[in-house]
């Protein structure tokens, strides 16, 4: 079989990627009817954060794992091979480019809150749900890297405060960002590769 090679407009946009084009909405017309399965709850926003929209993205991250596996429950090995749309990732490799991609968040927001304005490594994620492991690898390992992974991060994030939250990066494409924008990211993100599953079920009628 041939390897895919899935880029943000093909394959679902990675957290690292879609940043830099989320004021980049196309217009709406009465015409258009068609949804976008690339985008199945829609497109990422920010505009500011407080404590509530802080407390509900830690918990939608918080609950990352178990929905997951709530996704994939009773997948077959065929249906984790399939393509969440034609031209995108099979579920196995949004699976793990899950784990993939919130580590190097994880790595990101301790960075933040340890250096003064860091500036961090960006990451292929294209590249990297080609290589073996997340192209034909058992699911297994990454359901249970999501699980100790989150737990951190959730203890982490529980223990921020306001000010915490307004530490800043420096991503070598998306330039300064703050830690609140990177959090209502991940929790989108994280519902966002979710959905991809979630829709194809609905769709297959699995």
């Amino acid at each position: 079989m041939a390897a895919r090679k899935p880029d943000p407009a093909r394959a679902g946009e990675s957290a690292d990627r879609f940043s830099r084009r989320v004021n980049a909405l196309p217009s709406t017309t009465p015409e258009m009817t068609t949804p976008d399965l690339r985008f199945p709850i829609g497109r990422f926003s920010f505009t500011a954060a407080d404590d509530n929209s802080r407390a509900e993205a830690i918990a939608i991250i918080a609950d990352l794992p178990s929905r997951l596996r709530a996704a994939i429950a009773g997948m077959s090995d065929a249906q984790l091979e399939t393509p969440y749309r034609d031209g995108g990732w099979t579920v196995r490799q949004v699976v793990h480019h899950l784990p993939d991609s919130h580590l190097n968040a994880f790595a990101r927001f301790k960075f933040a809150l340890t250096e003064d304005q860091p500036q961090i490594k960006a990451y292929d994620e294209a590249k990297w749900a080609e290589l073996p492991d997340g192209r034909t690898g058992p699911v297994a390992p990454s359901l249970s890297l999501l699980d100790g992974l989150h737990a951190r991060w959730a203890l982490l994030l529980r223990a921020m405060s306001a000010s915490d939250f307004g530490r800043q990066l420096v991503h070598p494409q998306n330039g300064v960002m703050t830690l609140d924008r990177m959090l209502a990211l991940y929790a989108w993100h994280s519902r966002h590769h979710v959905a991809h599953i979630t829709e194809l079920k609905r769709r297959k009628e699995w």
